[in-house]
């Protein structure tokens, strides 16, 4: 694999086919402790690095705590790179995939390292799974790393199985996000079925909190004393194609990106127990998947909660979201940074003091320059790690404030 560093200055929902060039083995290193950043006043310029290239479909990343990064590739891949600085390499991690589902938006998706992994050295993956090239459901799994990082093996296999599988693989979407008790959010996608974002017995158009070592429900969810388990791990419903969820540092609040069909993709700030509206069953009065109502259809749902941010009209296809945090940041310091997919650019929300969305930023060097924008994870040394996704030669990309 050719790894290659480059720096651009700011200036001023098909899947492209999948190919994958050879790569090659690099050594394990490990990354020192980052300097505590000085302060910044006004908006900064950024710079993009990129970090690692001649991948596919970069779904999710996530950090160990000796400053190496693992990363998901849709196709049944995981890898690790050996830091967030220019130069670093990139490791095949050997693991079995062979079960995972490979198809249209399905694969292997969200992971999520665990925060008690210097112990135990756990991670978690979402993914889409087969028996016998039959699709089966999504499910987690939990894998322990091998002391050399060189392999993983499954511990929980599934951790959290039974949610609901599209054999098209559209809208599969789950992404996995560590809350800062160690509890995880699962972001999941209604499979394009028109009853399961309302049915609180499925666990497809949701998010999740669940303990990740046991998946049972978290202790706080608004169903935790309900008769039936997949209610209990239920923290809000409604969702269409949930593709991202993040906790502000600040507060501790949830919020999510989800897809919407021609018009409105929505970030939305999760209130616990909350419905979000999207019902393409109409109350389970039409058969199929009706995508003409609303996102958030007010007048059936008169107390779902409304998007903080719409994309109108048309879709931007957002994907991962992550709070960009730290004194280096300047005026972005605790702004939301999103991805997106279809409109292939990095979309930098600053919040109101009500939690509202006040000003939308494209930051050009991110705007349209790399493609489908797809994970975005804040690195412990305050940089941003941004994934593309589009099938070819993608890449790693580290933006950091300049």
């Amino acid at each position: 694999m050719a790894l290659v560093a480059t720096t651009v200055a700011l200036a001023g929902c098909s899947a492209a086919p999948t190919t994958t060039p050879p790569r090659t083995t690099a050594p394990i290193t490990t990354s020192a402790a980052a300097p505590v950043a000085a302060p910044r006043t006004g908006m900064p310029d950024l710079t993009v690095d990129v970090l690692a290239d001649g991948l596919s479909h970069v779904w999710d990343m996530g950090f160990l705590p000796d400053g190496q990064v693992l990363f998901t590739e849709r196709d049944g891949r995981v890898s690790l790179l050996s830091g967030t600085e220019p130069g670093a390499t990139v490791t095949p991690v050997d693991a079995d995939f062979s079960d995972v589902f490979v198809n249209g938006e399905g694969g292997l998706m969200g992971l999520v390292v665990h925060a008690d992994f210097d112990r135990t050295r756990r991670f978690t993956t979402c993914q889409t799974n087969q028996v016998e090239d039959t699709a089966t459901d999504i499910r987690l799994v939990t894998w322990e790393l091998s002391a050399d990082g060189g392999s993983a093996t499954r511990v929980a296999n599934p951790l959290l199985g039974g949610l609901p599988i599209n054999p098209s693989g559209r809208h599969s979407g789950c992404r996995t996000t560590l809350a800062p008790d160690g509890t995880v959010y699962v972001a999941t996608g209604d499979t394009a079925r028109g009853t399961i974002p309302q049915d609180l017995n499925s666990l497809g158009g949701k998010v999740l909190h669940i303990d990740v070592d046991t998946a049972g429900p978290a202790p706080d969810n608004p169903f935790v004393d309900d008769a039936n388990p997949a209610r209990r791990l239920i923290y809000t419903y409604g969702h269409r194609n949930v593709q991202g969820v993040t906790v502000q540092p600040d507060t501790g609040d949830v919020f999510s990106a989800e897809h919407g069909p021609d018009t409105d993709d929505e970030v939305n700030h999760l209130e616990p127990g909350a419905n979000y509206g999207w019902d393409p069953s109409q109350g389970g009065t039409v058969g199929g998947y009706d995508e003409d109502v609303p996102m958030t259809d007010l007048d059936r749902f008169p107390d779902a909660v409304a998007a903080i941010w719409s994309s109108g009209s048309p879709v931007e296809a957002i994907s991962g979201a992550e709070f960009i945090s730290g004194p280096q940041w300047g005026d972005l310091d605790g702004a939301l940074a999103v991805g997106a997919l279809r409109g292939q650019k990095l979309l930098v929300m600053r919040l109101a003091e009500d939690g509202s969305v006040a000003e939308v930023l494209k930051p050009a060097p991110l705007d349209g320059e790399f493609g489908r924008l797809r994970g975005v994870r804040l690195a412990p040394d305050g940089s941003l790690l941004v994934s593309t996704s589009n099938g070819r030669d993608d890449k790693i990309l580290r933006v950091t404030p300049v």
